[in-house]
Parts: C-alpha cells; structure tokens; sequence
C-alpha cells in the first residue's frame, strides 16, 4: 500500500502502541482520498504541522494500485500459464517472505525492503494495465490513437504523479547528515583512541569518513557487534592508517573461533580482582585453572563479578587522560562489579582491552551504543561530545548523559569543530532516523548548557542554547520534548 497507494508518514509503526491501541499517526498507508482515509485513520482536516509538512508525506490516490489491479485481471484473462508465472513470483517473494523471516516488531528500521521482489512483480501487471487501458479504448477509438492515449494517461496519473510526490522525500542533494555525525564522533575523540560503536549506522559513515575522506584515522573503530569474530579480532591487532593495533593481552589461539565463545562468571575470590590478573588466568591453559568442584568438564570462567584496574595519576594526567585540576576528584583503582552470569566473547576483548591498555590510549564508547555494552562501567564515562570516555573519576549523575560531564572539552568540540550539515535548510529532506539523531543531540546541547549554568559560566551557556536553535529551528527540527529544559536554562 505504501508503493502503490500512498504513504502516511516516514514514522515507523508497529500497528498498535503499548496501550493495544491502533497508531493512527505512525507509518499508515495513505491514499488521498478522503473518506477513505478518514475511515481509518480519522479526522484529515486539522492535523498538525508535524504531520502535514512531513515530506514523506505521499498521496497517490491509489492510482497505481488500481492500474495494476486492472493488468493483473487482463492478465489472467489473456494469458492465464503467464499469469500463474507472475503471481507465483508475487507470492514468493511477497507474502511467503512474510511468513519465512516472521519479523518481530520494534525493527532498528522498517523493513519494507524485503519484498521488493513482489514490488517488481506487480509493477509487471502496472505495465499490463497500460495495454489493458488501450484494449479497452479500441473499442471506440483507432489502435494507433488509444495507444497514444492511454500511454499518456497511464503515464500522468501514475509515474508523474509518484515522481512529484517522492520527489522531496528521495532528493539527497545537499544531504551529509551521515558524514557529518561521522565527522563529529570522531572528533569527539582524543588523538589515536579506541572508539566503541554498535551495529551499522554507527559504524558506516565513520568507515567511510575514514577510508574515502581521511578524516581522523588515527582513531580505531571497534564494531562491538563484529567484536566476537576471530577475523575481527585479528584485524584489530594490525596498524590501520595511524591508529596503532590494539592492546591485547589475548593471543590468536586464545580467541579464535570455538575458544572461549562463553565466559562464565563464577565467583570464588572476595572484594576485587585486578582485571589484568583476571585475563592473565583466563588466558592460562592450565587445566587446574579450568577445573570446578564437581564439574568433569573443562570451563572457561572469571573468577570474580568485581573487578579493579590500577591507575597511575601521574601518567593520566601527564597523557591527558585527566586534567591537572581534576585530579583530587580522581579514582584509583577504578572498582566496578558486573551483574552477568558470563561474557560473550565481544565483551571480554573490551576487558582485555581494558586490562591491557594501562590508560596508554583513550577508550570511548559512542553515545549511541547501548547501555548493555557498558559492563557497568557508566560511573567512570565522561561525556566529550558524542562519545563517553572511561577516565578515573567516579560520578553517578543520572541525567540524560551517564558519568561526568567535561564541559570544557565538549564545549569546544560541539561549538567550535563539530560540522551540522544543513539542518536549518528546510529544502533538505530528515528521516525519522535523522530526526531521532538530532533530537538526542538537542538534547545533548540542553545538558551542557545546564552542567555550564551549575558552574555559573552563563555567557557560555548561552551561547550553546543559542547555537542549538540556529543549527535546529523549529522550521526543520520541531521542537519536542528536550526543548522544555532548553526553555529552563534560559
């Protein structure tokens, strides 16, 4: 329906919201037609803005929905083995995908691409309604004149129509949303860190930033989602561009696949272990150190759920880990207890990394990655822009952003080197994905104002509100909820 119909909106619905009510504004299709629409989704007539201004915004009056009902019945009528063929192929690849992949909801993004096979197929019958419109004029009209004609109707009220529909919702020109965010989180970054992300739309425009722009190639991507790979893992242990192979404590042996896949938890020690003793006796393949009472089997486990990792104060602040003036804030060792039974293999090369890393290089997490990668490390984040880093000192702030706030650095990254794009250029199209993004990071620029205000540096605050709505006018980023606390600090 969204192809051939018409399309609501580009807000991904999941048919019913947590209530069990319908989502009556949320990625219906959508047909133009009043009484239609109205019949499903409501009153048409005052909608807000929000929704009526939403470039994805598609009416196709359900035109070529019809003309490819009209060829699918000429088809069958005139070429039944034909149609059989086509309609298999709809099938096959359209509602048997259904059935096959069985999507849970609350998909990362809509997955409406899966059936593009059964897109192509009824576009075949689309085609067919173009000779079905001119049969049916010959029966009044010459065969030359109703082919003219029917080819210019079928041709207005169908691919004309979509293309000046889709046009503002497909347009890409002038569109570096992606680079941009890229640019950002990796100058969020201190020179030659180790930087965490999550899945792809994390992890690909930074790749491409790196690889086609050169843009900071000093920093290390680190996909958690690839991370429990062997492959991966040898990869990382190579110099890529300037950043420098890993810290591993792990050798090849260790981690390639079928070694260590699972990592129990097993608590036989009291109060903290230091990590780097804990990978040093996971690593060890000593059979006493596999042995549990009253299990035959051999078992690759962490003796303790509390960990420790030591810090030199000197070298953190020498390497700028910490600035010289936090450093009666700072922590050592850093103590932190995970609540897992065991560790798959990505989360253990992020202890080995830890562990074996001494606060040589800079470790960050992106904002975006979630909370169930942060192995309880959150109290020892320090936000930089769009990236935690892991410093020693403890915080347990529980705003929108986890540990302390650097506002001094993240100042001087989201107001002096971060590129926004054209987010204040109303001609340019924003997803829901994009507009999800730029929502978080309003909010981002909501709480450094605030952190700026608790340090009674006003001028500063102010100039970080006033730089978020010029970057973010209501005009293209509506305001939502993260404006109320903009609304506060002013």
């Amino acid at each position: 329906m969204w192809n051939f119909a018409g399309r609501q909106n580009d807000i991904q619905g999941h048919g019913y919201d947590q209530y069990g009510f319908k989502e009556m504004t949320e990625g219906n299709w959508l047909s133009g037609i009043k009484f239609i629409d109205e019949a499903r989704l409501g009153d048409q007539d005052n909608l807000p803005d929000s929704l009526t201004l939403n470039k994805a915004r598609n009416k196709y009056y359900m035109l070529p929905l019809l003309l490819g009902l009209f060829g699918l019945i000429y088809h069958y009528k005139n070429h039944k083995k034909d149609f059989w063929i086509v309609m298999i192929l709809f099938i096959m690849t359209g509602i048997a995908i259904v059935f096959y992949l069985n999507q849970y909801p609350f998909q990362p993004r809509e997955r409406d691409y899966a059936f593009a096979g059964s897109f192509y197929a009824f576009t075949i019958w689309i085609g067919l309604g173009v000779l079905a419109v001119t049969d049916l004029l010959r029966r009044s009209l010459p065969l030359s004149l109703s082919a003219i004609i029917s080819s210019l109707l079928c041709l207005l009220t169908v691919p004309v129509l979509m293309a000046k529909e889709n046009w503002d919702d497909h347009d890409r020109s002038g569109r570096y949303f992606a680079r941009d965010f890229a640019y950002n989180y990796l100058n969020s970054c201190a020179p030659n860190a180790i930087l965490f992300t999550n899945g792809d739309n994390d992890t690909f425009p930074l790749w491409y930033a790196q690889e086609v722009e050169g843009i900071r190639t000093d920093v290390r991507v680190v996909n958690l989602s690839y991370l429990g790979a062997d492959w991966y893992i040898e990869q990382m242990e190579r110099k890529t561009y300037e950043s420098d192979p890993l810290p591993m404590t792990l050798t090849r042996e260790k981690y390639r696949q079928g070694n260590r896949e699972i990592v129990h938890i097993i608590t036989r020690l009291n109060g903290y272990t230091d990590l780097k003793q804990a990978i040093d006796f996971l690593a060890d393949d000593d059979p006493r150190t596999k042995q549990l009472p009253n299990i035959n089997e051999r078992v690759d486990y962490l003796p303790n759920k509390r960990f420790s990792i030591q810090v030199d104060s000197a070298k953190v602040i020498e390497n700028n880990t910490i600035r010289p003036e936090m450093v009666n804030k700072l922590v050592s060792p850093v103590r932190f207890e995970i609540n897992k039974r065991y560790l798959t293999k990505n989360h253990l090369m992020v202890f080995d990394f830890l562990a074996t890393n001494n606060w040589e290089r800079p470790i960050y997490y992106a904002i975006t990655v979630s909370s169930d990668n942060y192995l309880n490390l959150e109290s020892y984040f320090q936000v930089h822009g769009l990236a935690y880093r892991i410093v020693p000192l403890k915080s347990d702030n529980i705003s929108y952003f986890r540990g302390s706030i650097d506002t001094k650095t993240m100042y001087n990254n989201m107001i002096n080197k971060f590129e926004w794009g054209e987010m204040d250029n109303p001609d340019i199209y924003i997803d829901e994905n994009v507009m999800r993004m730029l929502s978080n990071f309003r909010n981002s620029f909501a709480t450094l104002s605030q952190e700026l205000i608790k340090e009674n540096k006003n001028d500063s605050a102010k100039i970080v509100l006033d730089k978020c709505l010029e970057l973010m006018p209501n005009k293209t980023v509506r305001f939502d909820v993260f404006t109320i606390s903009m609304v506060e600090s002013y």
